[in-house]
């Protein structure tokens, strides 16, 4: 069903901000962290400052990376709704796409990275925290598998999945970016999130404080329902309503 509200905001838009939590890739097959079969149902995370100083730590975290890697990620395709964000920016009426997520599934479907912003990182890639060297995930994860201990860097550094971690800052740089385009939206959706993560979800409020029209889009209360700058509200699977509704709106 298309709703002709969030049709028309889409159509009269030309500088959008997207934004994403979890919500935008269950349809992928990737659990959240906090639902019923959420990840964290099983694992316990693993905070930035145990990850530097306990080798018990690091093992644990790079086994529940490894779960996901396995089981999830080789196996996840982007969806429609990843699809149609990127309808929308060969539309030229992206600003920026600002994901919560570290599945790398906007990235999949060909979000350019000049507009795409992963706030918490992602787990596409990994990073050595003393070098800042990146590499391909699957090498280390094989090493991990027979030596059952955290890899390291050929400098001696710690290697960590280049997520953002419980207790780890964000990229000032990534925030700034967002910042800026929020203060360029006229228009900012918010998919798939409870809006209860900071100072993530601070960024579709700085675009409603610019002016732009809010519209979120989730199955579940979030957060910011009762903001004031909330035009639209969409009790709704993301993957499909937002998709058919631009399909529309670019039609």
């Amino acid at each position: 069903m298309i709703d002709g509200r969030l049709v028309d905001l889409l159509r009269a838009s030309r500088h959008i901000l997207i934004f994403t939590g979890a919500g935008v890739s269950t349809s992928s097959g990737i659990p959240d962290y906090r639902g019923p079969s959420g990840v964290w149902t099983h694992r316990r995370p693993v905070y930035y400052d145990q990850f530097l100083t306990s080798e018990a730590a690091r093992v644990e975290y790079w086994s529940s990376k490894l779960e996901t890697w396995e089981t999830i990620y080789r196996a996840a395709q982007p969806n429609s709704l990843h699809h149609a964000v990127v309808a929308l920016e060969k539309a030229e009426k992206i600003v920026a796409v600002v994901t919560q997520n570290v599945d790398g599934l906007h990235r999949s479907a060909g979000t350019s990275q000049g507009l795409l912003i992963e706030l918490h990182g992602t787990d596409r890639v990994i990073k050595c925290l003393q070098c800042g060297a990146t590499s391909e995930p699957s090498p280390h994860f094989e090493v991990f598998k027979k030596t059952k201990s955290a890899p390291r860097c050929p400098c001696g550094g710690l290697l960590k999945p280049a997520t953002i971690s419980f207790g780890q800052p964000l990229e000032i740089a990534d925030l700034e970016r967002a910042a800026r385009a929020a203060a360029d939206a006229d228009l900012v959706l918010a998919l798939g999130s409870t809006l209860s993560v900071s100072p993530a979800a601070s960024i579709p409020l700085m675009a409603a404080a610019h002016g732009a029209a809010y519209i979120i889009v989730n199955r579940g209360p979030t957060a910011h329902d009762n903001h004031p700058g909330v035009a639209l509200r969409l009790e709704e699977d993301v993957s499909v309503v937002v998709p058919a509704a631009i399909e529309a709106a670019l039609a």
